[in-house]
């Protein structure tokens, strides 16, 4: 079945959702990959400063999923998701027109705290609409996700090449458009009344469960992110910082994007139909891992072999993300059991994303410590070993009864 038709088969708010989603990462990736670059040059700021900014951002819409998934329970998932785009057009109107540190920081905290509150509820709207076909319709949902990624930074690039403010106001006028599409068009979406509890955050603590799966998931999600860490690094190190680096590093994502976006449905279906839930989410992250052998192999040989290796890496390694993608967030709309979905996902997103600052952080300084010390291939066999222990782990909370069957695909 082609992506056209299953989209079509969805209903409106779903499809409008979907849309919606592609759009939003156009907005942000037109401008976001270009920031640090503005802020470093034109703006002339220091090394710290760039950093702060950026880690404002990162830590304003990680740091805050948990608050826009508990709002969106509480007020409806349409509101949070226009408040959203809302914010997110102020941010990034504000950062066109300002070039003080402080206004950097307060438009780059806006635009992060916009995500954090849209996030959540457009996951949890589309998985309420979607019902008993949400694993599907996830997949379909990462289809234009992946597609809206691939497709912002080349708008950016073009825009940017006349002037980053331009960047900044065109983006701002996608979120300002689809402000008022959200408006007119996005249905009012709430919990069902048997999904509201008292006990609010609490209950979701309490789901030792969902807990263990959000921390043995971090490790999936420390992988994931060495498509913007590891492998460019490797790259600029390999081709150098010149146009062959570049080149190399644009080939990256396009196979990462491209892979994603034409192997979602398929792969889903075929994973869907052969293993359950738990196996199907171990087996995407044993791909992950697989996915640093071929680098860590290469890590001693000339640069065509290390490039290949590179790009081998991207594929696997946007393979297993896809594989995994819609069976973590179906498993986590049956860890809420119908409530609280949109605080499900926002208390998940705040855990991995603390995961991910660590694991980051871990990662960068292993990586330039084994390079000193001649053991290069040493870093690529920790993120090896980190997406065995995952898979290993989920497959304990598999067996323990810790994952439940999810419905079958339609």
């Amino acid at each position: 079945m082609s992506l056209l038709v299953r989209y079509r088969s969805f209903d409106r708010p779903s499809r409008l959702l979907m849309l919606n989603q592609f759009t939003i990462n156009v907005g942000f990736y037109m401008l976001m990959p270009y920031l640090a670059t503005y802020l470093a040059g034109p703006l002339g700021l220091a090394g710290w400063a760039v950093g702060l900014v950026l880690g404002v951002r990162n830590f304003s819409q990680q740091g805050m999923f948990l608050a826009g998934g508990s709002l969106a329970d509480r007020f409806g998932y349409k509101p949070l998701i226009v408040a959203g785009c809302v914010l997110r057009t102020a941010g990034f109107a504000l950062l066109a027109v300002v070039d003080s540190l402080p206004s950097l920081i307060a438009a780059s905290a806006a635009t992060g705290f916009a995500g954090a509150l849209f996030n959540p509820a457009v996951r949890a709207y589309l998985a309420a609409d979607s019902g008993e076909r949400r694993l599907e319709a996830f997949a379909v949902f990462n289809v234009f996700y992946q597609g809206g990624i691939l497709a912002g930074p080349v708008v950016g690039l073009a825009l940017t090449a006349v002037d980053f403010k331009l960047t900044c106001l065109v983006a701002a006028a996608v979120f300002g458009v689809l402000t008022a599409v959200q408006i007119k068009a996005l249905p009012t979406q709430r919990e069902r009344p048997e999904g509201r509890h008292p006990a609010g955050i609490r209950a979701v603590t309490r789901n030792r469960s969902f807990l263990l799966f959000a921390l043995v998931m971090i490790g999936s999600y420390v992988l994931s992110f060495q498509t913007y860490l590891a492998l460019p690094i490797e790259a600029r190190r390999i081709a150098g910082t010149g146009v062959a680096g570049t080149a190399l590093i644009a080939a990256l994502f396009v196979v990462s994007g491209g892979l994603a976006i034409a192997g979602q449905l398929k792969i889903t279906a075929w994973f869907q139909r052969k293993w359950p839930p738990g196996t199907c989410l171990a087996a995407g992250i044993w791909l992950m891992a697989l996915a640093f052998v071929a680098p860590g192999a290469a890590a001693r040989t000339g640069p065509v072999v290390a490039g290949v290796a590179l790009v081998l890496s991207a594929a696997l390694l946007a393979l297993g993300t896809v594989a995994v993608f819609p069976f973590e967030m179906d498993t986590i709309v049956r860890f809420a059991d119908g409530r609280l979905v949109a605080t499900y996902y926002g208390f998940y997103n705040t855990v991995v994303g603390v995961g991910i600052l660590l694991g980051n952080l871990f990662t960068g300084t292993v990586f330039d410590l084994a390079r000193s010390a001649g053991l290069p291939e040493l870093p690529w066999a920790g993120l090896v070993a980190l997406g065995c222990a995952c898979a290993l782990g989920l497959r304990r909370l598999e067996r323990k009864g810790h994952l439940e069957p999810m419905p079958a695909l339609t």
